[in-house]
Order: structure tokens, then C-alpha cells, then sequence
């Protein structure tokens, strides 16, 4: 039931969990970034090399997929 109240009506769920304005996110962010300030350029460093290698890997696998499709047009003649 609480469910179908959160779906049908427009209720910002941070706000239901006492997280409501900029000032309370603000107060989070910067406890974050006390707590794990020195591990983010690596984690950022990560997160860069995973995106380029999921990029890599969808060019690659598109790359294929065309190439088979090419394959099989040219089997066909």
C-alpha cells in the first residue's frame, strides 16, 4: 500500500527518509568527501578506464555484427 502511494502521488522520497532541502545534502556531501576524499581520483581513474573499455567493446562488437552481415550477404550471392 505505502507503495502505491509513493507511485500515485508526487512525494519526494528523500524527503520521506528526513533528507529535504540543499542545506541536509550538503551536510552529506561533505562528510563523503572527508570520509573518502583521498580514495576518489582512484575510484574516478577506474570508473574513466571501465567506461573506455564498455565503449571499446560495443564499437568492437558492432564492428562484428557488420561484419558477419556482410559474410552472409556476400554467401548469399
Amino acid at each position: 500500500m505505502f507503495a502505491l502511494f509513493l507511485s500515485t502521488t508526487s512525494v519526494n522520497t528523500l524527503a520521506i527518509i528526513g533528507f529535504g532541502g540543499p542545506m541536509e545534502l550538503t551536510v552529506v556531501a561533505v562528510i563523503v568527501l572527508v570520509l573518502f576524499g583521498n580514495r576518489l581520483p582512484g575510484a574516478a581513474k577506474s570508473l574513466g578506464q571501465s567506461f573506455s573499455a564498455f565503449k571499446k567493446g560495443i564499437k568492437e562488437g558492432s564492428e562484428d555484427e557488420d561484419k558477419e552481415e556482410a559474410d552472409k550477404l556476400d554467401s548469399k550471392d
